[in-house]
């Protein structure tokens, strides 16, 4: 049997006629499937029926009347190799792929939301900062600040996206202060010295506001990518106490007297260690900076979103980086993704879910040396053809069908069948179901005391959509 969409005002697809609510059954349009062989790929199926009866199954029932937080969008990280790949694309190719990914109309999957980096990435094919000096000297007026780096390939593609959806969010983050900032002088490892958090706070203005004049706006900030992993090439570790006195001394003060207007997001890093962001948002004088929390989940367990909703409900969640391993399995892949990020992360009060870089070559390249991730897969691969691999589903079954400004509303979870629905600005109803079990289940969906039957092969997600 194959899947499509829900419609719970009862119009009639064959006809466009609005039914009477006595009606007895329905045949509904719009839902979209992936399934873990590949065989479907974001593939619209046929319609199921509606009925009055009640029928027997695992249930899914959608409430529009319980509403949780609003969504600002779904996406991947354009580092700084991913928008080199995409901008030696020729015109015509770069064109067509960018209307693809952020356009949502019934080609396009509608990405609404980006993180960059403030500086290098680990996925730039070198270190940079905005303000990078010799070996002994320092620029405390970043006299010499330039965001020329970013002029090369970023900024251009980031300019062609917004020209295709003005409204997308861009988040940045940086990986690590210029090293002249930093405890050991290296992009590697160490730490922000105090005396550098002011000019520091400054580095991050200008950043914001050399952007905007590049004609990008800034959302978003996270104060620091991983502050708890100095592996990277480049990184820096940054302590909860640390992070809290840098914000509420310098950062915070430094937005409120410019009137920058761009969100302070603490902590971005793992969902293990919840109280990092409740420890900062503990202090009352950092809280009134802060938008919220930002997570990634390479540990712990993505619960923990809930635990830091509930300690400060009045600050948003983000989830911000999860990467795809270009050794993974497709299907393993697609189901462990959806339940824990598309899923998980969005039942735990997060605002958006980001995958991590939005393309790599066949080599997973480009990278930087001695500490760049060298098995980071790309949403799409990039060489001689353009292949989409398996996060660009994983986004795609919410982009697409989930815009900026919706809302998440409660559905009935089921253990083997994780799901979650939304509604969005249009009054349109989106539920999101993946099969974790190892055999089809057969499932039913029940809205405003109709319901229809269906069934979701093993290791499949599907996105019902409901008028």
């Amino acid at each position: 049997m194959k899947l499509n969409s829900l419609f719970c005002i009862f119009i009639l697809a064959s006809s466009g006629f609005l039914i009477g609510q006595n009606l007895t059954e329905q045949k509904t349009t719009g839902v979209w499937i992936t399934t873990s062989d590949k065989s479907k790929l974001l593939s619209p199926s046929e319609g199921l029926i509606f009925k009055n009866e009640i029928a027997e199954g695992a249930t899914i029932e959608i409430d529009t009347s319980i509403i949780y937080q609003t969504i600002d969008g779904f996406g991947f990280a354009l580092t700084g190799g991913s928008a080199g790949l995409i901008h030696q694309l020729k015109n015509e190719q770069r064109s067509s792929l960018l209307k693809e990914l952020f356009l949502s109309d019934k080609n396009g999957i509608g990405i609404s939301y980006l993180r960059i980096s403030i500086g290098a990435s680990d996925l730039d094919d070198h270190v940079f900062s905005y303000d990078d000096m010799e070996v002994g000297k320092t620029d405390l007026s970043l006299l010499k600040f330039s965001i020329e780096e970013d002029q090369k390939h970023l900024i251009p593609v980031l300019k062609e996206i917004l020209s295709i959806n003005p409204k997308i969010k861009i988040m940045a983050s940086p990986w690590s202060a210029p090293t002249w900032m930093k405890t050991n002088h290296q992009a590697k490892g160490g730490g922000l010295k105090p005396e550098y958090y002011g000019v520091y706070a400054n580095y991050f203005l200008k950043f914001i506001q050399a952007m905007a004049k590049a004609g990008i706006p800034i959302d978003a900030i996270t104060v620091q990518n991983e502050p708890e992993n100095p592996g990277n090439t480049p990184s820096m570790v940054m302590t909860a106490e640390e992070q809290n006195e840098f914000i509420k001394s310098h950062l915070g003060p430094a937005f409120k007297s410019t009137k920058i207007k761009t969100k302070i997001l603490l902590f971005d890093h793992n969902a293990d260690h919840s109280e990092y962001p409740i420890s900062i948002l503990n202090d009352p004088i950092t809280k009134e900076f802060v938008d919220g929390s930002a997570f990634h989940l390479y540990l712990g367990d993505v619960n923990a979103l809930s635990t830091v909703h509930d300690a400060h409900p009045d600050k948003n969640i983000y989830f911000t980086e999860q990467w795809t391993s270009g050794k993974g399995n497709f299907g393993e892949d697609l189901k462990w993704h959806v339940a824990n990020l598309i899923v998980g992360a969005t039942r735990n009060w997060s605002k958006n879910v980001l995958e991590w870089n939005l393309a790599a070559d066949e080599n997973f390249n480009p990278h930087t040396a001695d500490g760049g991730c060298d098995l980071c897969q790309g949403a799409l691969t990039i060489g001689k053809t353009i292949t989409r691999n398996v996060s660009y589903y994983i986004i795609a079954h919410a982009s697409k069908f989930v815009p900026s400004g919706s809302v998440r509303i409660s559905s009935t979870y089921v253990d083997s069948l994780p799901n979650v629905a939304f509604l969005t600005p249009i009054g349109r109803k989106v539920l999101i179901v993946s099969n974790q079990a190892d055999t089809p289940k057969n499932l039913v969906i029940k809205c405003k005391r109709k319901s229809a039957e269906t069934f979701l092969p093993s290791g499949a997600v599907a996105t019902f959509v409901l008028e």
